[in-house]
């Protein structure tokens, strides 16, 4: 009878083993399929990002996002980014070999991905707004208007003024602003601006630059509408 017991105990205690087992190789098999499994053994913070140097599977790399905290030893989960080679921080005087630009980022293990990279320039930082009320600039245009008649703008300069909801800086030689004022068409409420000025999240900026249909920067990044070149008027 205390055989048959010991047995027992012995054959519970491998299912119950294999079964934990099953579950952590299901978890690993799932990271592997949906993104990457990291961990942090450098931060260096900057005034709008954070650079992490992490470690998977024996391989670093560096990679940036926008200002969080985060502390050497923590294990996190992206989706991938967008790589960019030899990309120099004026901020920090430094020039990286190599650095992905990853926008969502974790510490919990990721859901399936949809195929394009996680980090996206022209990505808006949420909703409309609807706090945000601007008027339109002395002989420019509103937001809605530009997505409405983006036909008879192409290749036009425009101006345009709106709020700033989110800014990326030194992404492929230049920055990357948001703009909302309002007003929308179609569901369209965020202009893309690239320009060399530099702004802050919050500000009401007047921007005079290029309008630019179906530009494709290629990695999964296209634009209906941009407007490209762009100077800061006021």
């Amino acid at each position: 009878m205390r055989t048959k017991w010991t047995g027992l105990i012995i054959l519970c205690t491998v299912a119950l083993f294999a079964c934990n087992n099953g579950n952590e190789q299901s978890q690993e098999t799932a990271v592997a399929a949906n993104g990457h499994k990291v961990v942090v053994k450098e931060v260096i913070q900057t005034s709008a990002y954070t650079y992490l140097n992490v470690e998977e599977a024996g391989s670093s790399s560096w990679l940036a996002v926008t200002r969080r905290e985060v502390e050497p030893g923590a294990t996190l989960y992206h989706q991938g980014g967008l790589e960019m080679k030899n990309f120099e921080s004026k901020e920090l005087k430094r020039t990286f070999e190599a650095v992905y630009f990853v926008d969502g980022i974790s510490d919990q293990p990721i859901s399936a991905s949809t195929g394009k990279p996680a980090w996206s320039p022209h990505k808006p930082a949420s909703d409309a707004k609807t706090e945000i009320s601007v008027e339109k600039a002395d002989g420019g245009i509103s937001i809605a208007e530009l997505f409405a008649r983006r036909s008879s703008h192409a290749n036009q300069k425009v101006k345009v003024r709106g709020q700033v909801t989110k800014y990326n800086s030194g992404i492929m030689g230049r920055n990357w602003v948001h703009l909302q004022d309002g007003t929308k068409d179609s569901g369209n409420f965020d202009i893309t601006v690239t320009t060399n000025d530099q702004v802050k999240v919050g500000d009401v900026v007047v921007f005079e630059g290029t309008v630019i249909l179906n530009k494709d920067f290629g990695a999964g990044y296209s634009y209906e509408v941009i407007v490209e070149d762009a100077r800061v008027l006021n």
